[in-house]
């Protein structure tokens, strides 16, 4: 582990200082922050989030930890140090070598570094549109609600536009709170107007965005044609054309003419020279507003890679999320490279035919993908093998290879380059431009299970914008060269990017090539990125999550007969929300505290901290000039005690009843909220857990109840089971389940799963998981209603079936989650008309008595209950 002075030196040299101080911001409860700011960032980082799946189930969305704090790194600069030049940056630099002739605009100029596939679209999403609503709620806001998004080419170009096309990033994510949110109406005031490339409508006043590649905000040069002798800069988009590209009006001339104007440039490390006509362009939009009495509001720029041609860092650096952190947390998928008993067997061949010479790290690298789509053939997902070797002429015989030599690719490998003539492989003579249009769209929806295509073989690095998720492995045949001023990081960008967003599973993406491109992928280490070895070739593991999915394929397992249908009943346990106004605030437990005397220093800052963390969550610093408001105080007790309860409505009788409560039953006598010194009693810690524990008890005991009754609802056929991923771990290949594979939260669940798999008095079981939905409400020990998943389900008979609970150690749960299940159990067999018991084997016991059949373990444990403390 680095120590702090470590870590301080590898980051960029403003990052370090920028970094302590919102982490302090933060934990003040964005203190000095506008309100608009305020209310978003509680909003996009604070609140729960559930977002449907397309699969109609739910799952809870929540930005990754990087994104939010590059987005709080560029507000709290902004707004609150309001560090807007290079002059004003300079005092963040920890290095002690930055001057302010580094800096190369007079303007502001923010750069976050993220590594790649760690999520840059939605940073650009949630500033615009902040910058949108502080521009329109805060009154003298030097922001805007014109925003230019430029991208280098079309390849990005059209990422971003299937983002941004009729705003829907900002109406699938969380991103524009619900009107009345904090006392304003955020969807109906985001009136955006999207204009793509020179296809500009109307230009309206409430708000604008600019989708363009940056050739298209130059005034004058060349643009790049098909006809050119070389095509690479039109392959990339210097001309594109298609979909988001036609030309109608100047939008160069456009931009120049609104008011204000926010520049946020995608993959902005093109902008590595003030000579550049990126740079120069953006200078003269600047110039433009001055001219008008206006400027340039701000420059947002993000790249994976923000280094110029001799390695240095962009000064303007303000936030890192390196790759090392990125496959570290799960953010990207881990590199994997052949371990040294692999790359030993691993030769190149002398032959004057490319694909033979190379023909070992070809087939390593079709095994490996071979590996991963069979692992993954029932999740509806196309993995992808990417290649990439020396010059044009290599690119088409290596495609050429790879279809002759393995059949099941006929057809399925797609060829990219362009040659000095202009023509494209799959061309015999010239081609028409739509071609190159066609073989370009291909590229870009490989992902699609609609493309044939499974393989990409480039002669170009595709090393920006090329947002492919699919990619399990890579072969690369190239030699880089320093002179090429392409980065193992862009290398391997190509595969980082995850297949299985949002699923709490580990993806890896195999790397494997010629000595020389492992050892340039390998240089990646002196960053700190930790690259994994494994063992890879025929009969190796592939390298990406298990899946969990019904054996149909097995003809020895009757899934019929095997098969388990549970009823799934209505819920007992219910929340009633329309008798909080009966709740009664002098029976709610009153611990009658002191009243601390705190000094007048002390009682300027208000600081909440969590009750169970202890960490600052909430901060309020009081001007003593002015009349102190407890709205906020009771505000917090109030958002606290509803997000703990899940409680959709009812914030105004919630707060009513807490003020009743706090002044006039809390403390040992009767209290003023406008004082001061009671205001900072009500931030001491246990003053806050008393509050909302005893808050919280007293919402549950009113507001939650057992019905008594149920009935069925539904029924669960396990057969119906989606199939699903878990990480690579340890299982049970089974014969008496239908699922391929059985795996456990513990050693004691997948041993007890080996065990009910060997007995010949049962006719099947099932490893229950949120994977497989069957779940019992029940009440927790805070009163509240949360799920339970059993542990196991067994089928005895057709008749008889059995809910297992398997426990090593208990918590304080436990015992109300098998009270819960008896009752299910009994209801759900007066329902059904089926037996269905349950049974709880403590590990220890178990230990104790190892029964030998099913029958010896239900004897033995059908009175084992949890201790109830």
């Amino acid at each position: 582990m680095l120590d702090e002075m470590g870590y301080e030196k590898l980051l960029p040299p403003l990052v370090h200082k920028i970094r302590k101080g919102v982490i302090k911001w933060r934990e003040r409860g964005y203190a000095g922050a506008s309100e608009t700011t305020k209310a978003l960032l509680k909003y996009w980082f604070d609140e729960e989030h559930m977002i449907p799946k397309c699969d109609g189930t739910m799952f809870k969305f929540q930005y990754y930890f990087c994104q939010r704090e590059a987005v709080e790194s560029v507000i709290w600069l902004y707004e609150i140090e309001q560090a807007r030049d290079p002059y004003s940056l300079m005092k963040y630099d920890s290095s002690g070598h930055i001057s302010q002739g580094m800096f190369d605009e007079d303007w502001t100029r923010y750069v976050v570094k993220m590594a790649t596939g760690a999520g840059k679209t939605k940073i650009m999403s949630l500033l615009v549109a902040w910058s949108y609503f502080h521009k329109r709620y805060e009154e003298g806001s030097d922001l805007s609600t014109n925003f230019l998004l430029i991208a280098p080419n079309i390849i990005v170009l059209d990422r971003l536009y299937d983002d941004f096309q009729g705003l829907k990033i900002f109406h699938q994510d969380p991103i524009l709170p619900e009107n009345g949110y904090e006392g304003q109406n955020w969807k109906d005031d985001f009136q955006v107007t999207l204009h793509i490339q020179d296809d500009i409508g109307v230009v309206s006043d409430t708000g604008n965005i600019f989708l363009t590649n940056i050739h298209r905000v130059f005034e004058n040069g060349s643009t790049p044609s098909f006809d050119d002798d070389n095509t690479m800069d039109y392959f990339l988009g210097k001309r594109p054309t298609g979909k988001t590209t036609d030309s109608k009006t100047d939008l160069g001339k456009i931009i120049r003419e609104v008011p204000n104007l926010v520049v946020i440039n995608d993959e902005a490390h093109h902008i590595h020279d003030k000579n550049l006509a990126w740079f120069k362009s953006i200078e003269d939009i600047s110039s433009q507003l001055r001219l008008k009495d206006s400027k340039l509001s701000a420059q947002f720029d993000l790249s994976a890679t923000p280094k110029h041609t001799n390695g240095a860092m962009f000064v303007q650096t303000i936030s890192d999320y390196p790759l090392v952190e990125a496959i570290r947390q799960g953010v990207v998928k881990t590199p994997v490279l052949p371990d040294s008993a692999s790359r030993a067997k691993l030769q190149e061949r002398k032959s004057d035919q490319y694909s033979e010479q190379y023909r070992d790290y070809l087939h390593l690298g079709y095994l490996e993908w071979k590996n991963v789509k069979k692992e993954l053939s029932s999740t509806g997902k196309k993995p992808i093998l990417f290649v990439m070797t020396d010059d044009t002429q290599t690119c088409d015989e290596v495609g050429q290879y790879y279809e002759k030599n393995y059949p099941e690719l006929g057809g399925k490998v797609l060829v990219i380059h362009t040659k000095a003539n202009g023509e494209i492989s799959e061309a015999a003579g010239k081609k028409a431009q739509d071609e190159l249009d066609k073989l370009r769209e291909a590229s870009r929806v490989i992902d699609d299970p609609a493309s044939p295509y499974e393989v990409i073989v480039s002669v170009m690095m595709l090393r920006e914008g090329w947002d492919v998720q699919n990619v399990v492995s890579i072969v690369g045949l190239r030699p880089y060269k320093a002179k090429s001023k392409i980065l193992p990081e862009q290398t391997l960008g190509r595969g980082l990017r995850r297949m299985f967003r949002g699923e709490p599973v580990q993806e890896k993406v195999s790397v494997v090539g010629t000595e020389a491109f492992i050892q340039f992928v390998e240089s990646i280490k002196s960053e700190g990125v930790e690259l994994e070895y494994a063992e890879m070739g025929e009969k190796t593991k592939p390298k990406s999550p298990m899946v969990i999915e019904v054996d149909k394929e097995n003809p020895q397992k009757d899934l019929d007969e095997m098969d388990i249908k549970l009823p799934v009943l209505t819920p007992r346990i219910y929340r009633e929300y329309k008798n909080l106004h009966e709740l009664d605030v002098s029976k709610v437990k009153t611990p009658k505290l002191k009243i601390h005397e705190y000094t007048e220093e002390e009682q300027r800052e208000i600081v909440f901290k969590d009750i169970d963390s202890d960490k600052i969550s909430h901060s309020t610093v009081l001007d003593m000039s002015l009349e102190p408001s407890p709205q906020a105080v009771i505000g917090y007790f109030c958002q606290l005690i509803m997000r703990d309860l899940r409680l959709v409505g009812g914030f105004d009788i919630l707060f009513g009843k807490l003020k009743e409560y706090i002044t006039g039953y809390l403390f040992e006598k009767e209290v003023d909220l406008s004082d001061l010194n009671i205001l900072r009693n009500l931030s001491d810690q246990a003053t806050t857990k008393a509050i909302v524990e005893n808050f919280k008890s007293a919402v549950n005991a009113l507001t939650v109840h057992d019905k008594g009754t149920t009935e069925v609802r539904d029924h669960i056929q396990f057969r119906k089971t989606r199939p699903f991923l878990v990480n690579d771990q340890a299982y049970v290949v089974p014969k008496k389940s239908i699922f391929n594979k059985v795996v456990g939260d513990s050693h004691f669940e997948l041993e007890f799963a080996a065990f009910l798999d060997g007995c010949d008095d049962i006719i099947s079981f099932i490893k229950n998981s949120q994977s497989t939905y069957f779940k019992v409400e029940y009440r927790n020990a805070d009163g509240g209603i949360a799920n339970y998943y059993p542990d196991f389900i067994v089928k005895e008979s057709e008749s008889d079936l059995w809910i297992i609970e398997t426990k090593g150690q208990a918590d304080l749960d436990v015992p109300l989650k098998w009270k819960r299940l008896v009752y299910w159990c009994k209801d759900a067999s007066k329902q059904s008309g089926k037996n269905i018991r349950p049974l709880y084997v403590l590990q220890t016991e178990w230990d104790k008595y190892r029964p030998k059949s099913f029958s010896q373990l239900c004897s033995t444990f059908t009175d084992s209950s949890p201790e109830v403390n």
